[in-house]
């Protein structure tokens, strides 16, 4: 899909039922439709009667964005754009979405900025990073490297793909050195997209502020034990508007929240707790 600024996002349409409710999922950092819990969900909630569609931030489809500006935390126009073509295209049907990780606080964002104009009939948020420095600086200490490490590789992968003059503000010869989030959000996701430091991008995109104007049914899951973050993330109960419904589990790490008596018949209690709560609001005939 081609957006007003000459860019494109791709969307993945794994289920094109006539007159379903609509579900749009938003992936995490570095993600996509072939992430497994993309995969697990789109298949539960299409077999559940859903129409269910996957948005890629820019550049996580496989296909390189065109302009130097990518995606990060706080960047809900392109989701914006997209909501209101799926509601353009399916008139008569509602539309949920279901985020994850980076994508569940680019929902809390977006719900929070749009408040009673939201068209949007639901929406869950999944191990959502609320309080972005506060995560940026957990994923610097013990286990949580490994991710760090392994996302960033990603990311720096990215940028040796593009040209040396991509953009000027961006110092394309020192990025074997930003072996931090809070190092890359400095010196290349803030300058890529206008914010004047990091500190300010992490200030002005943490989706937790923006819980307490959020009016649509809202179903925020987190566990206790999230290697991404720290319980200072967490709101208190006083931060939520009437809407926003938030559930913690003392187990389930990052985006996974599996549970089971037998290796071999592992169940994934997200597939059944979303489809749940998505039900109360758009329900399938």
């Amino acid at each position: 899909m081609e957006l007003p600024d000459g860019d494109f996002v791709d969307l993945d349409i794994t289920s094109t039922l006539s007159n379903a409710p609509t579900v749009l999922l938003l992936h995490g950092l570095e993600g996509s439709s072939a992430s497994p819990y993309i995969r697990g969900m789109a298949a539960t909630l299409k077999a559940r009667g859903f129409r269910v569609i996957v948005m890629h931030f820019r550049g996580c489809s496989g296909a390189q964005n065109r302009l130097p500006r990518t995606y990060h935390s706080g960047d809900t126009a392109d989701l914006g754009f997209v909501v209101q073509m799926l509601n353009d295209q399916y008139p008569s049907t509602p539309l949920a979405l279901v985020g994850y990780s980076l994508g569940g606080n680019v929902v809390m964002k977006f719900l929070g900025e749009q408040a009673d104009r939201a068209p949007i009939a639901a929406a869950v948020a999944i191990s959502v990073p609320m309080v972005l420095a506060q995560c940026a600086q957990r994923l610097e200490h013990g286990l949580s490297r490994i991710y760090q490490w392994w996302l960033l590789r990603s990311l720096h992968r990215k940028l040796r793909s593009k040209p040396d003059d991509w953009h000027s503000s961006v110092k394309f010869s020192q990025v074997g050195k930003w072996r931090t989030f809070t190092a890359f959000d400095h010196n290349v996701t803030a300058p890529l997209h206008d914010f004047s430091s990091g500190a300010d991008y992490y200030a002005k995109s943490s989706g937790r502020q923006f819980l307490p104007s959020i009016r649509v049914p809202t179903l925020l899951l987190h566990s206790r034990d999230d290697p991404f973050m720290t319980h200072a993330v967490l709101p208190a109960r006083t931060e939520l508007s009437r809407s926003v419904q938030f559930e913690l589990s003392e187990t389930g790490g990052h985006v996974g929240f599996v549970y089971g008596t037998v290796p071999w018949r592992a169940r994934y209690w997200l597939e059944e707790r979303v489809p749940e709560f998505l039900d109360e609001f758009l329900p399938v005939k």
